[in-house]
């Protein structure tokens, strides 16, 4: 399927997605005024569609946009979207701007949100990548402060990224005042001693997902979780590093820094942590 041909929404309208237009003036265009969501499908079921739209809504609220749907018109869009594509592990991307108005920084008055949806195919982690696992860097976290909230203005994370591409690695790993953060597009997970360890959730990471989904997947695997602050240090001398994301589900860190992560091989909880979420995947 040529994805030019898929279907797509736009303010209200399903059309395939190489006819769909926005003007120069939206805000999401200008300022990159707008947030989004992105909603793995796996055999023809949204993945934890409703924490998804949950997140949607508290993105909306933080940025002042009125949500443009209902939570029922929401599933609908989505529904609507994956039944339109033939395959049956999708992305479903989600995004919502302030909308169209002359450009001014303060919000302008009686602007009509720009919503848009569309698929692409999901390529779920090859079997490399869960063998071999990922190479990274830790690099400084140079983004704003406000990184909970899903925000279309992503030239943060792009150039954090591309740091890592730069040097042929797969991800970073990011720090702010020597504690750690979280990936380009990423949540990453500590073990030390068979704990699973995370960085708290407040306003300096995206609180993924997963990041519910692996507190369920600890709990169900036997294995102790600590919520809190982690030093750089501490990163550095862990036994496992993983990290999660829609689209990279689970996957092991064997290298940061040019220096192997434990004994630069996928460690045991991981391996816990996957064959779970892989057993929860093939339940849908």
């Amino acid at each position: 399927m040529n994805p030019e041909d898929s279907l797509c929404y736009l303010n209200g309208e399903f059309l395939a997605l190489a006819e769909a237009r926005v003007p120069v003036l939206d805000r999401g265009f200008i300022f990159g005024d707008g947030v989004y969501e992105v909603v793995p499908v796996y055999h023809h079921r949204p993945f934890r569609l409703e924490q998804h739209l949950d997140r949607l809504q508290r993105s909306l609220a933080a940025v002042r946009i009125e949500s443009p749907a209902t939570r029922s018109q929401w599933r609908a869009i989505v529904e609507r979207l994956i039944g339109a594509n033939p395959l049956p592990d999708l992305v479903v991307y989600l995004q919502v701007t302030r909308g169209v108005a002359k450009r001014d920084f303060a919000f302008p008055k009686g602007a009509a949100p720009t919503v848009f949806g569309m698929t692409s195919t999901l390529t779920r982690p090859s079997a490399a990548q869960r063998e071999q696992g990922l190479r990274t860097i830790s690099v400084p976290d140079l983004r704003w402060l406000r990184c909970d909230i899903k925000s279309t203005s992503l030239l943060g994370a792009v150039l954090a990224r591309q740091q890592a591409a730069d040097l042929g690695l797969d991800e970073v790993v990011q720090h702010r005042d020597g504690r750690l953060t979280e990936g380009s597009a990423s949540n990453v997970w500590v073990v030390k001693s068979g704990t699973m360890m995370a960085p708290e959730r407040d306003h300096l990471i995206l609180e993924g997902i997963r990041y519910g989904l692996i507190e369920s997947l600890c709990r169900n695997a036997g294995v102790t979780m600590r919520i809190g602050g982690i030093s750089m240090d501490q990163v550095r001398g862990a036994d496992e590093l993983m990290l999660s994301a829609a689209t990279r589900e689970i996957l092991p860190i064997v290298e940061l820094d040019g220096a192997p992560v434990g004994d630069g091989r996928p460690g045991p909880v991981y391996r816990k942590l996957r064959q779970a979420y892989d057993d929860l995947i093939c339940a849908l």
